[in-house]
């Protein structure tokens, strides 16, 4: 019986695991920090062995194979003792990928992967077609494929997790866009992560499909040095001579090998120019799979967006606070103070994870009159922002946080919790964030 190792006992570890033994192999999961309970009891009634806040070597080296979490980093010394052993390490879509001959709807980018997954989520399940949400978001896609097993799946894939696929193939592959993010884990080095980007294009022919927006620099230069088999559908503001989605007069149009779609822009329930090439990309995936105009029209009409993403939380004495907690880095932002109308009172900060804030350093002077500094060490950004802005405030916790923020604020102004970095300083994830400055806001 073959040895399984599961590294990491969250919500892919913990999948994995139950579609590991379901598969014949003997399994063993352990986790360096404590296991939540209810994965515990998961693994529990499937009489899975597991161990937390420690990493048993003579155990764990012993495996045949290991399925690691996309949040352990390759420098951990376990991991480098199984890569001294040869041992392969894949993640768990890699692993559920083998086990199911459901299409595969792939979204990856720096920016507004997300959005863009629960969009395409959104129009498929409005179709009736029994699809399953995973990756990054939704459950565990090991744990659907032994549990449920739909015909379709939409997954949001990270770096991370691309990074541990070799074998699984993409029937439909979106690439969003590339920039800087994550460097720390990449050696500092963009190709290295631009490289991970593109693992989403790896083991497709010219039967899969290959979205991706046209004007993106990165993904402009890298297509010239590949040979991507899938067939191309870029999307631009632009019509061009190969674009397949685009706006003209007014009209998003969208153009596959069956079809020609429209409809006015202006009826997206998307707003801003980052979300218009979200539901363009979206718009591709359901017309590349057949989906009905009509139900891909209504469904770009009543999206509701998502948590933590561009959110209105309030207005108080004609101050709105949104939260934009998922911006856990610089181009992130950019989008977030691109599409603001108003005077902003920013708040950045946390865990930096390599940022360069002159990206956003015009915007900044352009539309924000105040900054709040939310985090453990802020000396970057002071080191970055100081005499530029006038209004600076440093804090460290989020009731403070809203508190001087709305002190700042005059009538009109915008708060906006657009971080650019990680949250976990202060936080325990970004969704603790947005969740906080959201209870902050409300008792205002």
């Amino acid at each position: 019986m073959k040895k399984l190792i599961v590294l990491g006992a969250g919500e892919s570890g913990a999948g994995a695991a139950v579609l590991g033994k379901k598969q014949g192999y003997d399994v063993f999961v352990s986790d360096m920090g404590e296991i939540k309970p209810e994965y515990k009891k998961l693994l529990d009634d499937h009489e899975i062995k597991w161990e937390e806040k420690k990493h048993t070597e003579e155990l764990i080296l012993q495996a045949d194979e290991v399925i690691k979490s996309p949040g352990i980093p390759d420098k951990a010394p376990i991991i480098q003792k199984l890569k001294a052993l040869h041992t392969p390490i894949i993640s768990e879509i890699e692993f559920a990928g083998r086990y199911t001959d459901a299409k595969m709807i792939c979204i990856t980018g720096s920016n507004g992967k997300t959005t863009t997954t629960m969009l395409i989520y959104h129009i498929l399940k409005n179709s009736g077609l029994n699809v399953g949400l995973a990756g990054n978001v939704g459950n565990s896609l090991a744990l659907q494929v032994a549990e449920n097993c739909h015909d379709y799946y939409v997954l949001e894939l990270s770096s991370f997790q691309l990074d541990g696929m070799t074998e699984f193939k993409a029937d439909v592959a979106i690439l969003l866009n590339i920039t800087p993010d994550h460097l720390d884990r990449y050696n500092y080095n963009f190709q290295n992560y631009v490289d991970s980007k593109f693992r989403i294009t790896q083991n497709q022919t010219e039967k899969d499909a290959f979205i991706f927006w046209n004007d993106d620099p990165v993904i402009r230069e890298e297509l010239k040095k590949r040979d991507i088999h899938a067939t191309l559908f870029p999307f631009s503001l632009q019509r061009e001579e190969k674009t397949k989605a685009f706006i003209e007069n007014e009209q998003l149009i969208i153009k596959t090998l069956n079809t020609i779609f429209s409809m006015p822009a202006n009826e997206l329930s998307l707003k801003g120019m980052h979300n218009t090439f979200n539901s363009m990309a979206a718009g591709l995936a359901a017309s590349i799979v057949n989906i009905r105009k009509e139900n891909i029209r209504q469904s770009l009409q009543d999206f509701q967006g998502v948590e933590h993403r561009l959110e209105y939380v309030a207005t108080v004495k004609n101050i709105k606070f949104i939260n934009d907690s998922k911006a856990t880095n610089v181009n992130s932002c950019w989008y977030a103070l691109q599409s603001m109308k108003t005077p902003v009172i920013l708040i950045l900060g946390g865990t930096d994870k390599g940022n360069d804030y002159t990206e956003i350093e015009e915007l900044v002077k352009e539309k924000v009159s105040g900054l709040i500094f939310l985090g453990v060490d802020n000396s970057k950004l002071h080191n970055f922002f100081d005499g530029k802005i006038e209004k600076i405030k440093d804090v460290n916790s989020m009731e403070e946080c809203v508190r001087e923020a709305y002190n700042m604020a005059k009538s009109g102004d915008t708060v906006l919790l657009s971080p650019c970095c990680a949250s976990f300083d202060l936080f325990k994830n970004y969704e603790d964030r947005g969740k906080q400055f959201k209870i902050c806001v409300r008792n205002l």
